[in-house]
């Protein structure tokens, strides 16, 4: 569900620091209930992505038409990625966190990773239109009130979406599907990390994830 920008503002995360100049886009608690040290399940559940490909047909066809239209409106080129048309945040992390991070993309994901901690992810991506961070964090459920179940007394996966609009174009395309975002994309997104987090918990431990 989603919840308050405080929900995310008021943790003590790295990734405050290295983005004073995005706007807080979305922060949505995910429907991932378990104790304090399960943050890596949801970083396995990341690496083995399967969304949208199980996620119901107006999803998919979204997400579809928009790599293809990016195709054609050459709005993913090299040329307005990380490193060409923006610097990578990478150069914005402590020393020794840029030393030991390596930038790879996961599986089936369009975001590079940024750094990884034991409580909290970032991927960041680049185009024509933006430049974009996805953050995960892994808190208590009474942060905020409760958590995504309306349980207290567990922890919960968060997911915050930070963005810098490239110029109008930027801030024109944010407003063109920021309600496909909203009602389509991130509900059935949430939906299928409930079903894969559920099915994760019953038939065990879930793939290990690299440091």
């Amino acid at each position: 569900m989603r919840v308050a920008s405080t929900a995310h503002t008021a943790q003590p995360w790295l990734i405050h620091e290295i983005t004073p100049d995005f706007r807080m886009e979305d922060v949505w608690a995910l429907p991932t209930p378990g104790g304090p040290d399960d943050f890596p399940l949801l970083l396995a559940l990341l690496e083995n992505n399967s969304f949208p490909d199980d996620g119901p047909v107006a999803a998919r066809l979204l997400w579809r038409l928009r790599w293809k239209l990016g195709a054609l409106l050459r709005l993913d080129r090299r040329a307005t990625g990380l490193d060409t048309r923006v610097p990578s945040l990478r150069t914005r992390l402590p020393a020794e966190l840029r030393d030991k991070s390596v930038a790879t993309q996961r599986s089936g994901s369009p975001f590079t990773t940024l750094y990884q901690l034991p409580n909290e992810y970032a991927g960041e991506i680049a185009n024509r239109t933006m430049h974009g961070v996805v953050h995960l964090g892994w808190v208590p459920d009474d942060t905020g009130g409760t958590g995504p179940t309306g349980g207290t007394g567990g922890w919960h996966g968060q997911m915050a979406v930070l963005v810098k609009p490239n110029g109008a174009l930027g801030a024109a395309y944010m407003a063109l599907i920021k309600p496909f975002r909203h009602l389509i994309i991130y509900p059935a997104m949430l939906r299928s990390f409930e079903r894969r987090w559920q099915d994760q918990r019953e038939h065990g431990a879930a793939p290990s994830v690299a440091e």
